[in-house]
């Protein structure tokens, strides 16, 4: 169990609750003494406190989950403190270089993914599946994120899980066009070099004014919230916006791609 990463993942929790390590002690009734030691590292938390603090913080069993020492967890340990942000963010600014982000992909597509080179199977990749399709939700609550996409044309050329799957999640893609919180934009491939061509990322925008970054890489992804990497990000994200297709080009586009109507 990393506990770096529990930590990381309790602090982000209580940030996002607005709850300050004093309120915590309170609602949880344990000190602030010993909340402030588990949370420098000098006392090793225990499931009775990260039980406790779920409860308080509202976080679903995150923290207890992620302080199993088995196996089994329904996503990977660096991506819980994701989730938190992304349910409570106002705006979701997302490029993908290879794939349909996983906000927007289908049941099949996705599954294909996970099982791609047989690296996973079985009862992990259903705890995946899962998880992304429980994540789409965050799309259709009451008071949805504001979500903008800046999609690769790659991606809608890489028949992942077959031409039929594909054909299938280019009319998702159209689908989720239509809600009114959704914004499609297409990196054309004529762009030739671009300033992300090393990976994917997402910036969520907090209430607030708060950003967070989530960013991929082929092993794990990186939550961060450093101000120059957020600064970077940004302006990185405003010239591929800036390079990208217009939203009625790039529903167009998909559009002539689709083999079926």
């Amino acid at each position: 169990m990393n506990v770096e990463m529990w930590i990381r993942a309790l602090k982000a929790a209580r940030a996002g609750a607005e709850v300050s390590q004093e309120g915590l002690a309170a609602l949880i009734k344990w000190s602030p003494s010993t909340v402030a030691a588990i949370e420098t590292g000098r006392r090793r938390p225990t499931m009775e406190f990260a039980v406790a603090a779920d409860q308080a913080l509202g976080t679903g069993g995150l923290l207890a989950g992620l302080l199993r020492e088995h196996e089994g967890d329904r996503s990977p340990s660096w991506f819980l403190p994701w989730r938190s942000f992304e349910k409570k963010a106002v705006r979701l600014r997302h490029f993908e270089p290879c794939l349909i982000p996983g906000l927007l992909q289908t049941e099949e597509y996705a599954r294909a993914i996970f099982t791609a080179g047989g690296l996973k199977r079985g009862e992990q990749v259903e705890q995946l599946l899962a998880l992304r399709m429980s994540r789409q939700h965050v799309l259709h609550r009451t008071e949805p994120p504001e979500c903008v996409f800046v999609i690769d044309e790659s991606a809608l050329h890489r028949p992942i899980g077959g031409p039929a799957e594909m054909d299938h999640q280019l009319g998702k893609l159209l689908e989720a066009a239509e809600l009114p919180q959704v914004n499609l934009h297409v990196l054309p491939l004529d762009v030739g070099a671009h300033v992300s061509l090393g990976g994917g990322f997402v910036i969520a925008e907090l209430p607030g004014n708060e950003h967070v970054l989530c960013l991929d890489n082929s092993a794990r992804g990186q939550i961060a919230d450093y101000p120059d990497w957020v600064g970077l990000m940004q302006r990185k994200w405003e010239s591929l916006l800036g390079e990208a297709l217009s939203e009625r080009a790039s529903l167009e586009l998909i559009s002539k791609l689709k083999v079926t109507p």
